[in-house]
């Protein structure tokens, strides 16, 4: 049976129910809180990429029209600096196990001393509004003195380099290494060896609603209440209370309607502290917006890695074992410690069998943009390395691409399978389920292979040529360590579902409501669902790392039956029959098989029992019917799939044209296939982008040079061509509903297939693509390198 012929609302294409109010303009994001009284901040950035502050001088930005206060860093020097915490931990077991070094580097609220990367922040205005803030930014004077720049993460490593935090003696922000069998051996005997260097660039989320935050003390209560963007109001609300020295009960933190995420909104920023701390010390409302120069260069940047790949064969193809030396690029800060680097690692093999192994990644400091998770998080990075390799290595043994993969998958007999490797929370990697050789089969039949084989054939058409490219990718989801969902049926029979997680677009007032509706046995219509309110849910993680759905869902699968149960038994002590004997459906309890007395919810939540029921209430109110349940997933829930296309090249003008590009994935079971499509479409388009278009380039001054829209190219719908989706449904065995993770995979393989599509097509040419973006320019300049290395003489 398809999803969408279920009999319950898991697997139906419901409508999202956000969209109405969100498409007639009604939606409520933060810059739509009207707070009165409230000021407006602005905050004064680092023109310069290394430089200590000699000097800051605001007198007559304090003297400017409107303006309200103009802090340093020398006001805020008695608060802590900013540490993410939550994302620097080490698990327990990583750390017994593999010893990682990860150093921590807190940020200061305001650079006060030095400042370390373009857009660090150094002052702040509060003014009457934005305008009045900006003028007065423009007359606070600060004396820079230059230091030493670095900005090339495998320069930051050599002795010379300069250093980014001086006190650890080098630029090591984190490390980790770690074997499985017996590579040096592997290689030493192997058929085929392809060693390869690739580069995953520097790019940006950039969501469509930037940053912004407000915050507003209760004149009457003393509470703090702050209205974020955030992806975690959980852990802002316990950063907030921490750098204030607030209880965090007194802390309320809401996560409004969002435009978008992508995990540049999943960690903490200076901003998210100062707002609040200016509310309570101005005794005023405040308000922070960011513009879109400021989210360009001053949120965090993502994806910038070097790997240098080795891949060990036999005869046949089939994988001995790999080795990699990555580089990732941290910017300026160590914000996340092993999240991302780890992430690469243990997604570093995919879904291929691979005995044995030699990887070590190191976390590197430069004078740059602090870099953090980006929807896929370090998979993409490493995706990019291994498919690419693959790519080699089938060149290398003249053999089809698809066919080197289809000899080295998983199989799904093979499942629950593990790899040898530690996953990120410290156990041994598992894949739960799967079946990755259908997940090929079924891709690569929609590119029909033999077709484009013809076409290269006949050799290039004014000066076109075709080429097909394969990536796989597998994703551990659902991230503990917990997620928290409450139940409340209301004296109307309403049923109110709160959550930890926010929604940024992902429409977890639709899909979370389909699950609590089957859980209890509801209609869909009468359940209200509120995401990211520390107050309706004190306990929370947060939406990042594909776990909302994991984590939240079966939180809420768990929370709704429960309450059924609950119900079921109180109507049966009203009624005075036997539990067993009754069920509950579309909102009313009755009996199973005969007629008989019935009660609806309402009735029961509303309505107090006649006099002498056994059923215990204050002889006033209806029964309380509630449940708080907090889910622990006891391991990853690994999705999985499958990515192929087929492009045509100008090798004139270096133009991409893609022709096709068909998905298979795999996770689980779909709650709403209308959203899963959403999703995933979604993915792709930011993986098509950054695989085609962005890249956020740097000079070796430390200088942005994409720094706006005119430089930093982001594509537009019209770029992203029609998408050919199909998906398996291996539940997953992890958790109740069976779930798997959906949000980052799309964004996991296009740059991966599209880079092995065009070299593809560019081998007659002896065209290597060894990064990205694959821009017309960047697309020429492979081939006239190309020729150069094929002239006589060359030794390059």
């Amino acid at each position: 049976m398809s999803h969408d012929e279920s009999p319950g609302y898991v697997g139906r294409s419901v409508p999202r129910v956000e969209d109405e109010r969100l498409l007639r303009g009604n939606g409520r994001y933060v810059d739509d809180i009207a707070l009165p009284g409230c000021v407006e901040a602005a905050f004064l950035r680092s023109p310069q990429a290394h430089a200590r502050i000699e000097s800051v001088d605001v007198g007559a930005a304090l003297d400017a029209p409107g303006v309200v206060a103009v802090w340093t860093g020398a006001d805020v020097a008695g608060l802590a600096p900013m540490l993410n915490k939550e994302e620097l931990r080490t698990p327990p077991g990583l750390a017994a196990l593999l010893d990682p070094l990860v150093r921590m580097t807190p940020m200061p609220l305001l650079a006060a001393d030095k400042v370390r990367y373009v857009g660090q922040p150094v002052a702040v205005v509060f003014a009457e509004n934005r305008y009045l803030a900006e003028d007065a930014l423009e007359l606070i004077d600060v004396r820079y003195s230059a230091l030493p720049v670095t900005v090339d993460p495998e320069q930051a490593l050599s002795p010379e380099a300069a250093l980014v935090h001086e006190e650890f003696g080098d630029n090591v922000a984190v490390a980790v290494a770690t074997k499985v069998g017996d590579p040096d051996e592997a290689f030493a005997t192997a058929h085929a060896v392809v060693s390869e260097e690739f580069q995953a660039h520097r790019y940006v989320a950039s969501p469509i609603e930037t940053r912004a935050i407000s915050a507003q003390v209760d004149p009457y209560s003393g509470r703090l209440t702050v209205w974020s963007g955030t992806q975690t109001p959980h852990r802002l609300r316990e950063a907030i209370a921490h750098t204030l020295g607030l209880d965090a009960g007194t802390v309320r933190v809401i996560a409004t309607d969002v435009g978008g995420g992508f995990g540049q909104k999943g960690i903490l920023y200076v901003e998210e502290l100062l707002v609040p701390y200016a509310a309570r010390v101005l005794g005023r409302p405040v308000l922070w917006r960011e513009d879109r120069g400021e989210n360009l260069t001053a949120s965090s940047h993502a994806r910038e890695q070097i790997h240098r790949i080795e891949l060990a064969a036999d005869a046949d193809g089939r994988l001995l074992g790999v080795r990699d030396r990555i580089i990732v690029n941290f910017g300026a800060y160590n914000m996340t410690g092993l999240v991302v680097p780890y992430n690469s690692l243990c997604h570093l093999l995919g879904p291929y069998r691979v005995p044995n192994a030699d990887i070590d990644v190191v976390g590197v400091l430069t004078n740059t943009t602090f870099a953090t998770p980006y929807r896929g998080a370090g998979r993409p990075e490493a995706v990019f390395a291994m498919e690419r390799a693959m790519d080699r290595l089938a060149d290398r043994l003249d053999m089809e691409a698809a066919e080197l993969r289809a000899r080295n998958l998983v199989r799904p007999e093979e499942m629950p399978y593990r790899t040898g490797l530690v996953d990120r929370s410290g156990k041994p990697q598992s894949y739960d389920s799967g079946d990755f050789p259908e997940l090929l089969r079924r891709a690569a039949a929609k590119v029909n292979v033999p077709e484009v084989r013809a076409r290269q054939r006949e050799g290039a058409r004014n000066g076109r040529r075709v080429g097909v490219g394969f990536a796989m990718y597998i994703e551990a989801t659902g991230l503990g360590p917990f997620e928290t969902a409450r139940i409340d049926i209301a004296p109307d029979g309403r049923v109110r579902l709160a959550i930890g997680t926010p929604s940024q677009g992902q429409g977890h007032r639709t899909s979370m409501a389909q699950i609590a509706a089957d859980a209890i046995g509801v209609p869909l219509d009468i359940i209200d669902v509120v995401g990211g309110d520390t107050d309706a849910t004190p306990f929370g993680v947060g939406t990042i790392a594909s776990r909302a759905l994991v984590n939240a869902g079966n939180a809420t699968h768990r929370a709704g039956r429960l309450v059924r149960d609950k119900a079921v038994d109180a109507a049966a002590r009203r009624l005075g029959v036997p539990a067993d004997s009754l069920d509950l459906r579309d909102g009313v309890i009755a009996p199973r098989t005969a007629d008989g007395p019935s009660l609806t919810l309402a009735q029961l939540a509303g309505q107090a029992p006649l006099p002498g029921t056994p059923e215990p209430t204050d002889g006033r109110h209806g029964t309380e019917l509630s449940e708080t349940v907090h889910f622990r997933p006891p391991g990853f829930a690994v999705a999985s799939g499958a990515h192929a296309a087929v492009l045509e090249v100008d090798e004139h003008t270096g133009e991409i044209e893609i022709l096709q590009y068909a998905v298979v994935h795999d996770a689980g079971v779909i709650v709403n296939p209308l959203i899963a499509e959403g999703q995933v479409t979604g993915g792709i388009a930011q993986g098509i982008a950054g695989a085609l278009y962005e890249e956020m380039v740097y000079g070796p001054d430390g200088q942005p040079r994409t720094a706006t829209y005119m430089d930093y190219l982001v594509p537009t719908s019209s770029e992203i061509p029609d998408l050919d989706l199909d998906e398996l449904f291996t539940p997953s065995p992890m958790n109740d509903l069976g779930v798997k993770g959906l949000g980052e995979g799309g964004a996991i393989a296009p740059q991966a297939v599209l880079a092995g599509a065009l070299e593809d097509a560019l081998r007659p040419l002896g065209v290597v693509v060894r990064r990205g973006p694959l821009s017309p320019s960047r697309v020429r300049d492979l081939i006239r390198t190309a020729a150069r290395d094929q002239e006589p003489g060359s030794h390059s």
